[in-house]
């Protein structure tokens, strides 16, 4: 292992300008449920897609219901050591700048101030109609306040604020509109099937053709819009390292990998290179 820190160490050291990718295995030492397991093998039930959301009113009383039980496992949750690590790098510049595929904010909370958060942030809500945004929290005293019977129903956590929950807890359940004007709520994350906003897009390009590497750290980059950052790298001979648990769907293209957790390796390297 501790070669190995010091690999990664010695990459950080040789390249100034180094752009980080996040994923969810950063975030499971938060308490967080990752998706996939070690083989990038998504866990349990399809993703919620965007255009049924927006469309299908059942899928949206399942997502708000499930939302409302997985809630607080995503508002207790802290940044853990990892987070902090790769704030400190990044103060000490050590690292250029922070693109997460998480939408749990603890980057945001860790320090991290380059930072794009890919995939939104799951702490704001907004309304489709008068594109009003208030925050996650507030909501959920609407939700308990309408839907007492669930306030108490324990469900197993899954990612992103979601739950297990059984689908005959679902019939009375009341979804919450836009106090503002009635209009259609969801968080204000990007869902499967829907496309990130051109202008995050734009920035995160211009970040990957600004750094001279990259380093991966807890995804699995089974998803495009991460893979496309090491796609990108390697075709302009940019060097890849990653520290993931699991296969990546990148694996050809990284030269330096560390199969450990997250929050034990990044303090260690930053601790090597006299991060405070």
């Amino acid at each position: 292992m501790n070669e190995q820190i010091d690999q990664l160490a010695a990459f950080l050291d040789r390249h100034r300008n180094v752009l980080v990718l996040t994923g969810a295995g950063l975030s499971t030492a938060s308490g967080i449920p990752g998706y996939r397991d070690e083989e990038g093998v998504r866990h349990g039930k399809a993703p919620v897609q965007g255009p049924e959301f927006r469309s299908n009113d059942a899928l949206r009383r399942r997502y708000w219901a499930r939302s409302m039980v997985g809630w607080p496992t995503l508002a207790r949750a802290e940044p853990n050591a990892g987070h902090g690590a790769l704030a400190r790098l990044e103060l000490a510049g050590r690292v250029g700048a922070v693109i997460t595929q998480n939408v749990d904010g603890l980057h945001q909370r860790a320090g991290s101030a380059r930072l794009i958060e890919l995939h939104g942030n799951i702490h704001t809500v907004r309304c489709l109609a008068c594109q009003r945004r208030q925050p996650r929290a507030a909501l959920q005293q609407r939700l308990l306040r309408d839907n007492p019977a669930l306030g108490e129903v324990l469900a197993q956590p899954l990612p992103d604020g979601d739950a297990q929950l059984e689908p005959e807890s679902l019939e009375h359940f009341v979804v919450p509109a836009c106090e503002a004007c009635g209009g259609v709520l969801q968080p204000d994350v990007v869902f499967f099937g829907d496309n990130i906003p051109p202008e995050r897009t734009r920035q995160a390009l211009a970040w990957m053709d600004e750094a001279d590497a990259l380093l991966v750290v807890g995804s699995s980059l089974m998803v495009f819009s991460g893979y496309r950052f090491c796609k990108l790298a390697a075709a302009t001979g940019k060097p890849i390292a990653a520290v993931n648990a699991g296969k990546t769907r990148a694996d050809e293209l990284i030269s330096l990998k560390l199969a450990l957790p997250a929050q034990e390796v990044l303090p260690a390297v930053a601790a090597l290179l006299t991060v405070a």
